[in-house]
């Protein structure tokens, strides 16, 4: 048995390496896997299940494809595609999950987040997920024609782009204290997110216990998974772009 994580894809269709690097993960590190967990910003932008790309339709397909060999796919809202909805989930054979998502991993409780509502340094960034995640504003902005939309997207990002560029680092990681709060609340001793694109393990203390926070890796330069097998602790793995 083995259940994989991913994250920050960022699929579009600028980056074809991306897509062909994603198709062939799921031919080969994907087939036969008991689980698929994409843990947001599948893709770069999602302005509704309305606009059918060529590029959207072959991700649908591909993991429908997954999904009808046996493995079960799992997709998670990110910061870049929060309006992703049921309609391309039923057409990729996935189930839409909430953020955060507390599964049974192997017998040890494991939280699953997107990652960005863990940024809270970033207060202005907080500001703007609220509004964007109110399902009345998601609502009205899925009631404006497609054109509208397509433009809304241009816009925000060019506006993420500016903004990032004067923000502080560590702004736009994790806020550790928050880290542990979420970790409490949920009483688990393993969180697994991505958005800040910073793979790696960090060891820490949660309920005066050892726990362990996972950060999956963005798809730019490299493809990032995370294995995890029965018996075994999860190991983050990595291989370059064009060698999936």
């Amino acid at each position: 048995m083995t259940t994989l994580f991913i994250s920050d894809l960022h699929l579009e269709e600028s980056r074809p390496d991306i897509t062909e690097a994603f198709l062939g993960f799921l031919e080969s590190k994907a087939h036969g896997a008991e689980q698929l967990y994409i843990l947001g910003d599948f893709f770069e932008a999602w302005i509704g299940d309305d606009e059918r790309t060529p590029l959207q339709d072959q991700a649908a397909v591909a993991l429908r494809t997954l999904s009808d060999n046996g493995t079960h796919v799992f997709l998670m809202h990110g910061n870049r595609d929060f309006l992703l909805g049921e309609d391309f989930c039923s057409r990729a054979g996935a189930t839409l999950l909430d953020d955060p998502t507390l599964i049974d991993l192997y017998g040890t409780p494991t939280l699953l987040m997107h990652g960005d509502s863990l940024c809270t340094a970033d207060v202005e960034y907080q500001k703007f997920r609220a509004k964007m995640r109110n399902p009345q504003m998601q609502k009205m902005i899925l009631s404006r024609p497609l054109e509208d939309r397509q433009q809304m997207a241009r816009q925000l990002r060019e506006m993420s782009m500016v903004s990032n560029q004067g923000k502080q680092e560590d702004i736009m990681d994790v806020t550790p204290e928050e880290v542990v709060r979420v970790m409490e609340s949920h009483n688990v001793p393993q969180l697994i997110h991505g958005h800040t694109h910073r793979p790696a393990e960090h060891a820490l203390e949660v309920n005066r216990q050892p726990a362990k926070r996972i950060v999956l890796g963005d798809w730019d330069k490299h493809i990032w998974w995370l294995v995890a097998q029965p018996g075994q602790p999860p190991e983050l793995k990595k291989a370059p772009l064009t060698s999936s």
